[in-house]
């Protein structure tokens, strides 16, 4: 793993370079240049919030295709009754709260941080971030964030007060946008994604599409 310094704001190429499981630096801080400068190489942060920096770039990459996104009957169900509606950016902050503050199974604490919520808050102020929400009798029950490279999402995390509502959330999100965005960066395997869809692909592929894609815009 490479240390990174404060006062320069590199990393090392992650096409060429893999690092120890997927860690390619650590250290570093987290300005907000940082932090999107990583994110256009398709690193990411990933840390406890005691701990030093660790940045991730891993092989394979878990990904969703939206194209390729999977409902089952039961969900198209649910979908159809029209028990949830959507918003985009409409309250990216109480989104982001609630990632940091949902409870989830075989997890103690948090990896979101206050600092690193604060650059994702000021990263979507400047346009660079959004969130979906999802939302039952005018209440906030579900949603996720990420950032936006060209044509590529950068899933950051979701959460969910009631049962099916990231899952509501995602599917709509995948649906609306599968014209438009080419893949959604999941970052690392989960069993409730992978049931929508999602798959590993070699990380070279996985760069090969984000550089291509943020050179389109």
């Amino acid at each position: 793993m490479v240390r990174l310094d404060e006062n320069e704001i590199s990393f090392p190429d992650p096409q060429v370079y893999d690092g120890h499981e997927g860690v390619i630096a650590f250290g570093g801080d987290l300005s907000i240049d940082r932090v999107w400068f990583a994110y256009q190489l398709g690193i990411f942060p990933w840390y406890n919030p005691d701990e030093e920096i660790l940045w991730w770039c891993p092989d394979p990459r878990f990904v969703l295709f939206p194209k390729e996104i999977r409902v089952s009957k039961s969900m198209r169900k649910i979908l159809n009754r029209n028990i949830f509606t959507f918003s985009e950016n409409k309250n990216f902050r109480e989104v982001i709260r609630n990632c940091q503050e949902i409870s989830r199974k075989r997890q103690t604490g948090t990896w979101l941080s206050d600092e690193l919520m604060d650059v994702f808050i000021s990263l979507h102020d400047y346009g660079l971030a959004k969130s979906i929400e999802v939302w039952q009798h005018e209440e906030l029950v579900g949603g996720f964030y990420g950032l936006q490279i060209g044509n590529v999402f950068c899933g950051e995390s979701m959460f969910a007060k009631v049962s099916n509502a990231s899952k509501a959330g995602f599917i709509y999100f995948a649906e609306k946008y599968q014209n438009s965005i080419e893949l959604i960066d999941c970052q690392s395997h989960t069993d409730h994604l992978e049931s929508l869809g999602a798959r590993m692909i070699p990380k070279k592929e996985f760069l090969k599409i984000l550089y291509e894609n943020n050179e389109r815009r």
